[in-house]
């Protein structure tokens, strides 16, 4: 007895918790709206920045392709906030919980960045004179708000995701994936609905003298107040003491944990990262350009239009695309509410022969629910169609003459992008909770592992406070000095984050492209939204005439995406003869 007491002495300490994960709300559906509706002002934010801020970089003056250069701020910010937040939020010991402190904290900065992006002319404008400095001056405020604000929002997004990974049981993913996806669609809905209106019309000049400087506004309410919403509705277990390998975390060490775990993945995770990440090459210009695409292929090809007489040819731009995006956005949102009934969840593919009736169906339906259930597509299957469907539009985008073709397109990749909002995390969410399922040792050393139940509600928090520490079982010492993340549960962080590179890294590929795009078929200031004016030494309608003779290079960059939509198909597929060896 003394001895086994000494070797617990030994053992690498683990983490221990206090509390339990709780979300308030009287029933399931409550409880995952409330846990997933940050995501809403999220989309909203993320979907007014994608229709307004090429269309406005553009008017500042900048041409297409050093507009291109601006938009590695996504990739960028995923690139470090992503792991960084992930592991900074893994290891915190905040009363307040590992997540919620860093949404709220990013919805500060994000608001604040988005109310100087709106107002940048003015703030230079109060302490520059006209000029050309002042005009570099305003570009240059404008892209540092930009950064600001992608900083920033991947900071929410990866502590958002997180905390869905960290409250649900593996059973409870898909749904929680499934929910997020709907907020997302609810989020891009809102969005690119305010979008459409004219809100000086609706609004005055009550929160600004322009459509952007009111949508700015209004984006920065919707995210404060949804952030809140999820932090208020939350309640997390709360980190008292970190593992001992965790107790001497510093810079390095958090770098080297990120490189280190990145290099050995486990192999079903790195094939999900590798799916998002040609997938992603695909979505980057969709999202970032699919707008203004849409805008200028109507005031390029439609004979009646004119933007030449426009007071604000940004708003204009910005309200036909996102008309486009509207539809898109209620596509996203219905896919988003009906595929999860019709797609069987991974944790079901995980264990052949088990059917998921709870309660049993009566004998006399049995086969015609057994019929149904075997004819459901598995997850991994709906998502390689999905890029097919994707690849399918976006191969046509250099033949679009008309708005109502290019609204067609982009609504049909609506489907598609509750795939890309749901599919991923899932998958993710399975494996983290499959890997990291805790053991509990109990006083006589002796431990027991959780098995999660489908059947957990969530209903509140418990009754009384409780200690949880995490820790291995004697057989597993070894492996645990070999491998630190083995069998705790507090990987969410690294591994989301870690997912988020793969999502920001094929932007950085995505940015290269449309730049060298644009460089070659749209070279110099952008002629819609410089009337009136010479464009590099040329007439305006000598420029006008040779950028809509040529192929579109937005057009262009969404039939590469779509090339690569194709890979991520391929990628799929091998993915599911992983699964089939694996399982």
């Amino acid at each position: 007895m003394l001895y086994r007491q000494k070797k617990l002495d030994s053992m690498p300490q683990s983490s221990s918790w206090t509390g339990t994960p709780s979300i308030k709300g009287s029933t399931e559906s409550i409880r995952m709206a409330l846990l997933t509706f940050s995501l809403v002002g999220l989309q909203f934010t993320w979907g007014i920045e994608m229709t307004y801020c090429t269309p406005y970089l553009l008017q500042l003056g900048l041409t297409k392709s050093k507009t291109s250069l601006v938009w590695i701020a996504g990739p960028l910010s995923g690139l470090v906030m992503g792991p960084v937040i992930g592991v900074l939020a893994d290891n915190s010991k905040s009363k307040y919980g590992r997540r919620r402190p860093f949404m709220i904290g990013g919805g500060i900065v994000v608001a604040m960045g988005l109310l100087v992006l709106g107002w940048t002319r003015e703030i230079v404008g109060f302490f520059i004179p006209e000029s050309d400095l002042r005009r570099v001056l305003t570009i240059t405020l404008a892209v540092f708000s930009i950064y600001l604000v992608d900083f920033a929002i991947n900071a929410i997004q990866s502590t958002s995701r997180s905390l869905i990974v960290d409250t649900l049981p593996i059973p409870k993913q898909q749904k929680g994936s499934a929910w997020a996806s709907r907020m997302i669609a609810i989020g891009h809905l809102a969005g690119y609905g305010v979008s459409t209106l004219d809100l000086l019309k609706v609004l005055g000049n009550t929160l600004g003298d322009s459509q952007f400087k009111q949508c700015t506004v209004i984006a920065a309410l919707a995210l404060l107040v949804s952030v809140g919403v999820t932090s208020w509705a939350v309640d997390e277990r709360v980190l008292i003491a970190s593992k001992d390998s965790d107790v001497k975390s510093g810079a390095v060490k958090v770098v080297t944990k990120i490189l280190k775990t990145t290099w050995n993945l486990p192999d079903r995770i790195r094939a999900i990262c590798w799916v998002q990440f040609w997938s992603w090459i695909g979505w980057f210009p969709f999202l970032f350009y699919s707008s203004t695409w849409v805008g200028e292929t109507y005031y390029r090809y439609t004979p009646t239009a004119s933007i030449a007489d426009s007071s604000d040819p940004l708003g204009d731009i910005g309200r036909i695309g996102s008309l486009s995006l509207l539809i898109f956005s209620i596509v996203t949102f219905i896919g988003s509410v009906f595929l999860p009934f019709v797609v069987r969840s991974p944790d079901n593919d995980a264990k052949p022969g088990q059917r998921n009736f709870t309660p049993r169906p009566p004998a006399a339906i049995a086969p015609l629910a057994e019929l149904l259930h075997s004819s459901k597509p598995d997850l991994l299957t709906a998502w390689m169609l999905s890029h097919l469907i994707f690849a399918g539009s976006m191969f046509l985008a250099p033949f679009v003459r008309s708005l109502h073709m290019a609204t067609i397109l982009v609504s049909i990749c609506g489907i598609p992008w509750a795939l890309a909002c749901w599919a991923p995390f899932t998958f993710m969410g399975t494996e983290v909770n499959r890997m990291t399922a805790p053991s509990t040792i109990l006083a006589n050393g002796s431990s027991y592992r959780r098995l999660p139940n489908a059947s957990d509600e969530f209903s509140g928090p418990a009754s009384s406070p409780s200690l949880l520490r995490l820790n291995h079982l004697d057989r597993d010492l070894e492996e645990d000095e070999e491998n630190e993340d083995s069998s705790t549960g507090e990987t969410a962080g690294i591994y989301l984050g870690i997912l988020n590179l793969f999502t920001t890294l094929p932007q950085f590929v995505g940015t290269f492209i449309s730049m060298i795009v644009f460089e070659i078929l749209e070279p110099g200031r952008h002629p819609e939204l410089h009337k009136g004016e010479d464009v590099e030494g040329e007439g305006k309608d000598d420029v006008v005439k040779k950028v809509t003779e040529g192929p579109n290079g937005i057009a262009v960059c969404l039939f590469i995406g779509a090339i690569c939509a194709v890979g991520a198909a391929y990628a799929t597929q091998r993915m599911r003869g992983l699964y089939k060896r694996t399982k």
